[in-house]
């Protein structure tokens, strides 16, 4: 009877393989299995790289790295592969068959750690909402309940893994993209720190240093094990994370200590109310760190509370969408219409095209310093800051679609469900959303751990404690492989 590889993480599935116990291409054939089967339920994976994969499955042309013959998904979004389409959610690249010419270097670094790419994953249009329901390709649905939000911007790859099609999968942050789908999805998702992955080698910095490169995955060890792979400064990077001690996957069971902890359990001042099932999800993670021995205060940054960073916030996000645009109308040879692209896209690039350079600069200096007065609250002894992920539960399916007739009111829905993860995009810091609590309707509801600048290993440490704790393997969802 053929082996289910299913629920299996990807550091177990390339011990396998390593123990010659099952090829690559058994690997690559189950995973494309679960794919066909499950897919057309979820709509998370967009373009399929079977052929391709099942070739170099057989061919043994593999890199022999930590993941040697493991299945991966890429997202749809900045980290492009050779030869394969790339499309950042839009209909425009998708209609023009748009194909990347070479890998980029976070591509390279996944090869070399042994994945086989067996496809793309949803994304919404160029990354710019919590939710996957691009126009290109519909709507992404959350394995846990098919009428709600994967999240976004990472949200196929979230419903992939959690489904089981894949035990790991890219996914990118630049404002809560790799945590929010987490959430939502019941997956292990780190923000890495600024500067820790690279984007070369055509990108510099992505919206000025909010975005970051990662994954999302069912263990922390998965995600330890390819931070490793992929972490690293290389050559005209604009940024380089601090650095580390050690292999982050030591910190995988290593004793953190005791640490000093502050719980955030409310919206910052003048914030959308916090939803009681975000409430319960939060405390109860306090209690567990509390018995497993660490000090958990009711204390947060006091710089959370001004709001006005979200302004400045967007205006770098705003203007960083025009400039990309103005690149894809290059790649394109055409200009690029209000027709060319989704509502949302174009109230980022309209509000982009009328900021002085002035403005710009003084936006990016007015977060640097709040950053400052952020920071300073790590610096005054407290290790890490627990609060919700996001402000609710997964919400239903269409509710954060800014409706087309007035776009802007996508803004305040927004900002009311990811009031907890862009501040760390703006600072740089990471952190981890982690699969720890259900609520009563059996949805996720994931909870943030933020560490100060480079401190993934102490993420790591804490997050590989709590799952030891309060396991979450044997969780699975109704609509599975």
């Amino acid at each position: 009877m053929p082996q289910d590889f299913t629920w299996l993480d990807a550091v177990a599935q390339a011990e396998l393989v390593r123990q010659k116990e099952v090829t690559p291409l058994e690997l690559v054939d189950a995973a494309i299995a679960r794919i066909e089967k499950v897919n057309p339920q979820l709509n998370a994976v967009i373009t399929s790289l079977f052929d391709k994969a099942r070739a170099q499955a057989k061919s043994g042309d593999i890199p022999g790295g930590p993941f040697h013959g493991v299945p991966f998904l890429l997202k749809d979004l900045v980290c492009a592969s050779a030869g394969d389409p790339i499309h950042n959610g839009m209909r425009l690249l998708r209609n023009a068959n748009f194909v990347a010419p070479c890998d980029t270097y976070l591509a390279a670094k996944f090869r070399a750690a042994g994945f086989i790419f067996v496809g793309k994953t949803n994304t919404p249009e160029m990354g710019l909402n919590a939710t996957t329901e691009p126009e290109a390709y519909g709507p992404t649905r959350n394995p846990w309940d098919v009428t709600r939000s994967t999240g976004g911007s990472s949200g196929g790859s979230a419903a992939a893994v959690a489904a089981g099609l894949v035990p790991v999968a890219h996914a990118n942050d630049g404002g809560g993209s790799i945590r929010i789908p987490a959430s939502e999805c019941g997956l292990v998702g780190l923000k890495p720190s600024r500067g820790r992955v690279s984007l070369g080698p055509d990108i510099g910095d992505a919206w000025h240093g909010l975005a970051i490169e990662g994954v999302v995955s069912r263990s922390v060890r998965d995600t330890a094990v390819v931070l490793d792979a992929i972490a690293g400064w290389m050559p005209g990077d604009p940024y380089d994370a601090p650095g580390q001690k050690r292999p982050f996957a030591q910190e995988v069971g290593a004793n953190p200590g005791r640490l000093r902890i502050g719980l955030m359990k409310q919206s910052p001042k003048g914030g959308a109310p916090l939803h009681a099932d975000c409430v319960a999800a939060v405390e109860s993670v306090a209690q567990l760190l509390t018995a497993l021995g660490h000090t958990v205060e009711d204390s947060y940054p006091g710089a959370l509370d001004e709001l006005e960073y979200l302004d400045h916030f967007s205006t770098i996000v705003a203007c960083h969408t025009q400039t990309t645009l103005d690149m894809i109308a290059q790649l394109a040879g055409q200009a690029i219409t209000q027709n060319d692209v989704e509502p949302w896209t174009w109230v980022f690039a309209e509000r982009g095209q009328g900021v002085p350079a002035t403005q710009y600069l003084a936006a990016v200096n007015w977060i640097q310093l709040w950053t400052r007065r952020l920071a300073r609250w790590w610096a005054d002894g407290f290790d890490l800051l627990l609060t919700p992920t996001i402000a609710e539960p997964p919400p239903p399916l269409g509710t954060l679609v800014p409706p087309p007739d007035n776009p802007n009111r996508g803004w305040e829905r927004l900002f009311a469900l990811m009031q907890f993860t862009p501040p760390y995009n703006a600072t740089g810091q990471p952190g981890i959303s982690l699969p720890l609590y259900w609520n009563a309707a059996g949805l996720p509801i994931g909870t943030q751990l933020v560490a100060s600048l480079g401190g993934e290993d102490l993420l790591l440490r804490v997050a590989s404690q709590l799952e030891q704790a309060r396991p979450w393997k044997d969780r699975h969802p109704p609509v599975h492989g």
